[in-house]
């Protein structure tokens, strides 16, 4: 993903700036950046996305940001969670831990409410002697 990110904005560096097809492309390019947390809304220029990692992909999974928030013991854990379905981003249960979790989303990433712990049915109980 990143190498093809790059590229593009390689190619749209060599084209001259008045060139209407940089400047739609360029934009629609820093704007996807800016949505997915890549890059801050003060960078706007296409040399800061040549300046990209791919620590700065791995930060926006969704694997990450559960393990960041606290909902998982680590990062095993939250992958553990995340495919088990107890992770939810909005309203949609998602199970894939690469998911890449746009700036708005990121409030609101919790626990499904099926999930035993979200609120729903409990799921193994302890037997009471």
């Amino acid at each position: 993903v990143l190498s093809r990110i790059r590229n593009a904005a390689r190619h749209l560096l060599t084209l001259d700036e008045k060139n209407p097809r940089r400047i739609f492309e360029g934009e629609a390019l820093l704007r996807r950046m800016n949505r997915y947390g890549l890059l801050d809304e003060g960078q706007n220029k296409l040399d800061y996305v040549l300046a990209l990692t791919v620590e700065n992909f791995l930060e926006r999974r969704l694997q990450t940001l559960v393990f960041k928030s606290g909902m998982a013991k680590s990062i095993h854990h939250a992958r553990v969670l995340i495919r088990q379905r107890h992770i939810r981003v909005g309203r949609q249960v998602v199970n894939v831990p690469s998911f890449m979790v746009r700036v708005d989303s990121q409030k609101h990433i919790d626990f499904s409410l099926t999930s035993p712990f979200g609120g729903g049915r409990p799921g193994r109980v302890k037997r009471k002697n």
